[in-house]
């Protein structure tokens, strides 16, 4: 069954090419999410009045990958602990969040987040947000596989 769920984990283009390499995702889209402003471009959303993160929407064949496979990947893939920052980027728009977009992602991201913070591996308390899906903006062309395109990846 093909699913979609949203991650902010800091900047897009690293998160993107982190699930990019996993088995079962058929598609990741660079965009904006959790924000008030409608169709923000990435100076609209850099300036940090629009409300939005930086996100990968996840496109992904269940059977062949888990929602909890994601998530574990996702917090492996930044630090959870930081408010508004990943390493040198800082900002809203680098909040750690996930957006759900079905009951049960509610309740895995629910379920990792509880046994993260109980096996202590982060010294400071998790901020990540888990929140219903909103709107979904795709970020511009450029940002699409973005790490690929310049060699990187």
């Amino acid at each position: 069954m093909v699913e979609k769920i949203i991650f902010g984990a800091g900047c897009f283009w690293g998160v993107e090419a982190t699930f990019r390499r996993l088995k079962g995702v058929s598609n990741i889209i660079c965009g904006y999410s959790g924000g008030h402003t409608k169709y923000p471009t990435y100076p609209d959303v850099c300036t940090g009045r629009t409300g939005h993160v930086e996100v990968v929407q996840v496109t992904y064949e269940s059977l062949e990958i888990s929602c909890e496979e994601l998530l574990d990947v996702f917090w492996n893939c930044h630090n959870p602990t930081t408010q508004d920052r990943q390493g040198a980027d800082v900002g809203t728009q680098y909040r750690s969040v996930i957006f759900f977009l079905t009951p049960e992602q509610e309740t895995a991201a629910k379920l990792s987040l509880q046994i993260l913070q109980q096996d202590k591996r982060y010294q400071e308390p998790i901020v990540t947000k888990i929140l219903p899906a909103v709107t979904f903006y795709p970020a511009e062309e450029y940002h699409q596989r973005y790490l690929e395109k310049q060699g990187l990846r």
